[in-house]
């Protein structure tokens, strides 16, 4: 289905530690981490809270591993601070990127964002953009992904519960007032999939705005509790209500051929923020990479 030589297959750390919330695998160390990624076979990770911020220092560590960087968060603040503040921070982090080799930051607009406070309802307190604000956030995209260009990277729109652009409309809106060469998607199907939104409709909308995949699935029936118990996203996490693929209630064949179809060249990443002391983190790895090379035949 996939060339293996043009996609590649990584996971992510907060499988072991929280970036949100630390305490959520404070035992696990970086080490254990990369080491542990490697022995479930994958290729590929994205930068945690306790990886070395020396780029020399992780590399060698990534390098005796065989893994690589594919990614790594950036929280942008367009709408509510001065542009130049989130240029100076993007610059920083496309340069930390960039010596390491990586070739995608992911960005997700933080302003007004609700996915980080634990007694916010996620769906009933997430802030709503006016026109005004959409310029900023829309212009200043254009104006980081120019930056990322210039030094090698592609900017990746991460779309995510709690902020400012999470459902379909927030994404077509996004999508519409960014310039494609500047500003790509990072699909996610756990979260389109929480926000009630069809995660395959989605990918095959903008398959090729999509320059990194996320590969989170969702359990179902807590993802409903979520909502009608008014919960945060920090709270659904701690429930339980990500996991990894084949292990939730979503079908990941008809994305993994959708992906195939459109000549997906990229990193395809497993990314399920769970509570490692209830869903181990080598287990978990090892489960969801048996499934991909089931599903996806790599």
């Amino acid at each position: 289905m996939f060339d293996p030589k043009q996609v590649g297959l990584g996971i992510a750390p907060i499988a072991w530690t929280n970036d949100d919330m630390p305490d959520l695998g404070k035992e696990n160390t970086f080490e254990q981490c990369v080491s542990e990624m490697a022995l479930a076979g994958f290729a590929g990770t994205e930068i945690g809270n306790k990886y070395p911020r020396n780029p020399l220092v992780l590399k060698r560590a990534l390098d005796l591993r065989g893994l690589r960087v594919a990614n790594a968060w950036f929280s942008s603040f367009l709408i509510t601070r001065p542009y130049a503040e989130t240029e100076a921070n993007f610059i920083r982090q496309c340069d930390f990127l960039a010596a390491l080799g990586a070739g995608n930051i992911g960005v997700s607009e933080q302003g007004h964002s609700v996915q980080g406070l634990m007694d916010a309802p996620i769906f009933a307190s997430k802030h709503v953009m006016d026109a005004a604000e959409w310029r900023l956030l829309a212009d200043g995209l254009n104006r980081l992904g120019r930056i990322a260009g210039d030094k090698g990277l592609n900017l990746v729109y991460h779309h995510h519960m709690g902020t400012v652009v999470q459902t379909e409309a927030e994404t077509d809106r996004l999508m519409e007032n960014t310039d494609p060469g500047l500003v790509g998607l990072l699909f996610d199907s756990g979260h389109f999939a929480f926000s009630g939104e069809d995660p395959l409709a989605m990918l095959e909308k903008y398959v090729k705005r999509v320059r990194h995949v996320h590969l989170k699935d969702v359990r179902p029936a807590l993802v409903g509790r979520v909502r009608d118990e008014r919960l945060s996203f920090l709270k659904a996490v701690r429930l339980g209500a990500f996991t990894v693929p084949g292990d939730g209630g979503l079908d990941f064949v008809p994305m993994f051929k959708a992906l195939a179809a459109a000549g997906y060249r990229g990193w395809m990443l497993v990314e399920a923020e769970q509570d490692p002391a209830k869903a181990n983190p080598l287990e978990y790895a090892l489960k969801a990479r048996k499934y991909l090379r089931e599903a996806a035949g790599i």
